[in-house]
């Protein structure tokens, strides 16, 4: 196998006027398989940002190509490239460590190998002083040397607040809280609004296994993230919550004692709880497509006797099982909603295909077909 060598030089870019660059300069050296530079050849570079180690969660990915000079040495702008994952503006350069991970392909196409991970020891300057308070009702965060957040507000007359603990003993969770992860690359942008006007908040949504997830006080840019705690508590500027397995989810936050709040990840399948059964309970088999993003329950032998109206079971053996049904009849899930009603029900026995999606606020649509 050819061995690429390459190497790295990482400088901070200059900021030259009121508008924060969106980017920092770059600098390496290209060596083909033989050791000697690549002197005014197209090479191509695939340079990604992770957060937390050498192998930890992808950011922002973008591609550049570009001609090195006499020596073989290349310059270029990070943040300026083609991106492929993530954005530029959405690292949040203020928490965490980042790291920085180089491949190249020294003929100019996109055959990349891996030529090295570098912590930046020193992030740039601009981009963290820009992530600081990015958005309306937000702070800045200040650590004491015990490890505790407090939290420096201002109000709309430009008074300051004094500041506030931001762990989570007691109720300091932000009044709308959003969950994002691996699964949309971190992006604060498309992040999710949770259900749930005081502590308790909820969830639902299908996650692959080893997926990372952390939460946010708004969508905005630079927002202030939360995750776990050594303990599993939530904690401003936590580590991510890992996943364990496929399947769907109810993602419950909520006091996990009487003073810590933690975020809870129950994988479940829907059950159909039949509201009047005089005789055998029907038979259900519950399918899943990842696809479509749709249940399918198959349900054998409804009769009038024994069950022609239902509600669907959200996270049975959860922290916080949820029922939803239909107050109006139109094909919509309402959370607490009125029993569902099997179509042309008799007393002979029937059978029927149940079709629905559950969205992340636990709404959803869902069709009844007689099989």
């Amino acid at each position: 196998m050819k061995k690429l060598y390459i190497t790295l030089g990482l400088f901070i870019a200059s900021l030259v006027s009121a508008q924060v660059p969106q980017a920092f300069s770059y600098q390496t050296i290209a060596f083909n398989s033989a050791g000697a530079p690549i002197a005014n050849g197209n090479v191509s570079l695939k340079i990604s940002i992770l957060e937390n180690s050498a192998t930890g969660t992808v950011l922002y990915t973008e591609t550049q190509t570009k001609t090195t000079n006499a020596k073989g040495l290349v310059n270029l702008n990070i943040g300026q490239g083609t991106a492929t994952v993530g954005t530029f503006g959405g690292i949040n350069w203020g928490t965490n460590t980042k790291f920085v991970k180089v491949e190249m392909d020294p003929l100019g196409g996109s055959n990349y190998t891996n030529v090295g991970v570098n912590q930046l020891l020193s992030v740039p300057y601009a981009q963290v002083s820009k992530t600081v308070v990015t958005g309306a009702g937000q702070g800045i965060t200040l650590t004491s040397p015990n490890g505790t957040s407090y939290t420096l507000g201002v109000s709309d007359s430009g008074t300051l607040s004094l500041p506030t603990n931001t762990n989570t003993s007691g109720n300091n969770l932000p009044s709308n809280f959003y969950m994002y992860g691996s699964y949309n690359s971190f992006n604060s942008s498309t992040a999710e609004l949770m259900r749930g006007n005081g502590i308790t908040k909820i969830g639902y949504k299908y996650l692959q296994a080893n997926t990372q997830v952390k939460f946010l006080a708004s969508p905005a840019n630079g927002a202030q993230s939360y995750g776990s705690d050594s303990y599993g508590s939530i904690s401003p500027n936590g580590a991510s919550y890992n996943v364990s397995s496929n399947g769907f989810y109810q993602i419950y936050v909520g006091y996990n004692s009487t003073t810590t709040i933690g975020a809870n990840f129950e994988n479940f399948v829907p059950k159909i709880q039949f509201t009047s059964i005089t005789t055998a309970t029907p038979t259900t088999t519950t399918t899943y497509n990842t696809s479509t993003g749709k249940f399918t329950i198959i349900v054998n032998g409804i009769s009038t006797n024994n069950g022609d109206y239902f509600y669907l079971k959200l996270a049975d053996q959860g922290i916080n099982p949820e029922f939803i049904g239909d107050n109006l009849n139109d094909g919509s899930f309402d959370i607490n909603g009125d029993n569902i009603h099997f179509p042309n029900v008799t007393s002979t026995p029937k059978n029927y295909k149940i079709e629905f999606s559950i969205n992340f606020d636990a709404t959803g649509t869902y069709t009844i077909t007689q099989i």
